[in-house]
Parts: structure tokens; C-alpha cells; sequence
């Protein structure tokens, strides 16, 4: 793709980046078929290929943020199945990214939807605060068809994604030791949300690695990876919650990796050496932060796996999440360490995102929440789980 920005403008690194990875597209648009924007409502400008070129207008021209821009940026999912899908290599994700960054800064959005999004970056990150709104969504939950019958569509949303019990508590920074001798030491991002909404993932990663002979160590000062802020745009809140984290991290000793059990939290951590490539002071203990970063099925796949018990036998429809397939690039790990635990592992075909970022399902239209969110219907059909 041809791209006009000026000596001045390629000045700045952010516009080099983003006229790289605009040269790089041919716009052959493989990228519309694996799109679920696209897919769902067919409107070019909820594919790659139009966002492309969306974004290429607003920052060729240094130009605001129009409404429109904003709308078809918004409805990106950022599962990035385009970018698996690109034969070009286009980094979709970064350019993306950038785009939300220029809308934050230069477009001013209606009264109802900053309040909301103010809410969405003042209570995500910070469990405390999260588990208040989630005790008090869980009283308003039977509000939610009410509330979409006067139009309340995205308060409807957000109460409707608030689970059904009483929200579980945040782990306190610890050192857990391995069962037996040790033969490893990992660092566990705790997240802002998992043991709010599902405690038992955390309590399970913990388990299964001390059985294994690892150490597991969260962190003095760790917090929320910054993904939820990256994706609305608010670079300088998502870099400082990076930064936070990486100084408590590097500051743990002996550790063989820093294990993320939640994919999309997993990619950001795995791009803070680019998010932080221009800050001096951090760039290199970024980047070492990145490479000590791993999906823990990457480190589990790793290990000489022992079953808690005998062979389960069952049949297990294995959906891998968007952010792990297509933004980590990790397809084999997982459904090689369920097959060597005894499971009979069957792919899902023909998938499209399911919509699980919270940012893009409340701010997206109803037609598009409900067809995403039926993406997986009907499809655990001769399997015991999912």
C-alpha cells in the first residue's frame, strides 16, 4: 500500500511504525473472511482491510478522529484473525492500537460514553474497586431486561456479563512452595479481574505447578497488565500500570519465567518490549520482561506432567481463545498437555470470535454482541466438555 506522510511526520516513531505496517498490505483482503465484524454485518468498514484504510487517512493527514472512524475502530474485537490469516505479515494488532491512541486523544465522544468508559478504566483494573461494583451488579442483575427495554443498552451489557454468585477475592502477594523438590520458580500474574470472576483458575494454576516441583511467586506491587486501558486508548494509564508491574517482577530473584493464565492479559504483557521500545528508561527491562513471558500451558507443556488421577476418557471440544491462537501464536500446547492427561481432544471448526473482550462487547451494537455471541453455539455436540 502506498502511503504519502511527510519527512516531518516519519520523524515521530509511532507514524514510522504505523507506515510500515501500512507498506506491508497489499489489500488482497484474505483478512474479510476470518473477520467477525465483517463476517456478521458485511460493512467494509468493519473489516481490516476498511479500518486499514480508515486509519491511514486520519494519521496521513494528522486529522481528528471522526465519528465515524471512531465507530468501525470501536467494533474491532482485536481477536486478530486477520493477522493469522494476512499472507503479507501485516502487524495489524500495532497499528490498531495506534489508531485507539489518536481517537483518545483527538476525539470527544458523546456524554454517556465517556462516563462509561471512565467507569469501565476507573474500576477494571483495580480489584478492590471491582469487587464493589460486582456486588452491587450482582444485586442489579435482574434490572438488566429492563434496562435494555428503555435503551440503557450498554448498562444492560455490562450487568448482563456480571456473574450470577458473589465475587471471589483478590490473592495476596505470596511465595507458595513446591510440593517436594524444586525444580523451578515462576512469577504468577494474579490479574485484576480472574480471581474476582473465576477464583478457581488461579487456585489451579497454583496447585497443579507446586504438584509439579514450581515455586509460585505473586508479586509485591503486581497489578492489572494494562490491556483493558491499551484497548480504549489511554496509553499513558496502560504504559504506567507496565511499568509498575515490571519493576515489581524484575525485582523478584530466580525466577524462570512469568506465567499469564489469561491469553489477552498474556499478549500485552508479551508486547510490553514494544509498547515501551521509545522509553529509555525502560526498553531493555521490558523487552526482558517479554521474554520471560509465557502462557502457562507454554511452561506446563514443558514439564513431565503427572495426572491427579487415572485417564478421564472423555471427550473435551477445545475452543482456543483468540488472544492465545492468533495474538501469542500458541495452537499446540494446550491440546497437546489435554491429550497427554488422557482426554480424546476434538477441534472446533470454523469459529469465530466469541466476543470475550468486555470493552468491544458493551460498546458494540446489539446485532453484533448477539451474533458473536452465538459464534460457538450448538458446537460442544458430541463431547463431554468444553
Amino acid at each position: 500500500m502506498k502511503t504519502s506522510f511527510t519527512l516531518a511526520q516519519l520523524a515521530d516513531p509511532h507514524v514510522a511504525e504505523a507506515d510500515k505496517i501500512l507498506r506491508a498490505c497489499v489489500h488482497c483482503g484474505f483478512c474479510t473472511a476470518t473477520c467477525p465484524t465483517y463476517v456478521l454485518d458485511g460493512n467494509e468498514l468493519d473489516s481490516p482491510r476498511g479500518r486499514i484504510y480508515l486509519i491511514k487517512d486520519m494519521l496521513e493527514h494528522d486529522r481528528p478522529a471522526s465519528a465515524e472512524v471512531a465507530l468501525h475502530i470501536d467494533r474491532c474485537l482485536s481477536c486478530l484473525a486477520c493477522m493469522t490469516t494476512c499472507p503479507s505479515g501485516v502487524h495489524y494488532m500495532h497499528l490498531v492500537d495506534q489508531a485507539r491512541a489518536h481517537i483518545e486523544r483527538t476525539y470527544r465522544r458523546p456524554l454517556g460514553e465517556r462516563v462509561m468508559r471512565e467507569v469501565l478504566a476507573r474500576l477494571l483494573p483495580y480489584p478492590r474497586r471491582f469487587r464493589l461494583a460486582l456486588t452491587a451488579a450482582l444485586a442489579a442483575k435482574p434490572l438488566a431486561p429492563l434496562l435494555a427495554a428503555l435503551g440503557a443498552t450498554r448498562l444492560a451489557a455490562m450487568l448482563n456479563l456480571a456473574p450470577t454468585r458473589p465475587p471471589g477475592r483478590p490473592l495476596v502477594p505470596q511465595t507458595v512452595p513446591a510440593i517436594g523438590p524444586r525444580r523451578g520458580r515462576v512469577i504468577l500474574l494474579a490479574g485484576c479481574v480472574n480471581d474476582l470472576l473465576s477464583p478457581e483458575i488461579n487456585a489451579a494454576t497454583i496447585r497443579v505447578l507446586t504438584r509439579h516441583g514450581v515455586e509460585v511467586v505473586i508479586a509485591q506491587g503486581a497489578g492489572c497488565c494494562g490491556s483493558l486501558v491499551h484497548h480504549m486508548g489511554r496509553e499513558h494509564q496502560a504504559l504506567d500500570q507496565a511499568r509498575a508491574n515490571i519493576d515489581s517482577w524484575l525485582a523478584v530473584p530466580g525466577a524462570d519465567a512469568i506465567l499469564i493464565n489469561a491469553s489477552g492479559c498474556g499478549t500485552t504483557v508479551k508486547d510490553y518490549g514494544f509498547m515501551l521500545r521509545t522509553d529509555p528508561a525502560y526498553a531493555k527491562r521490558a523487552a526482558a520482561v517479554s521474554s520471560l513471558a509465557k502462557d502457562v500451558c507454554e511452561y506446563l507443556a514443558g514439564l513431565p506432567l503427572k495426572p491427579a488421577g487415572p485417564a478421564p476418557g472423555r471427550a473435551v471440544a477445545y475452543h482456543s481463545a483468540c488472544s492465545l491462537q492468533h495474538g501469542q501464536r500458541v495452537t499446540r500446547p494446550p491440546k497437546e498437555i489435554l491429550g497427554k492427561l488422557g482426554f480424546a481432544v476434538k477441534d472446533i471448526p470454523k469459529v469465530i470470535c466469541a466476543a470475550a473482550p468486555p470493552v468491544p462487547t458493551i460498546f458494540c451494537s446489539p446485532i453484533l454482541q448477539e451474533g458473536c455471541a452465538n459464534a460457538k453455539s450448538g458446537l460442544s455436540r458430541d463431547c463431554d466438555l468444553m
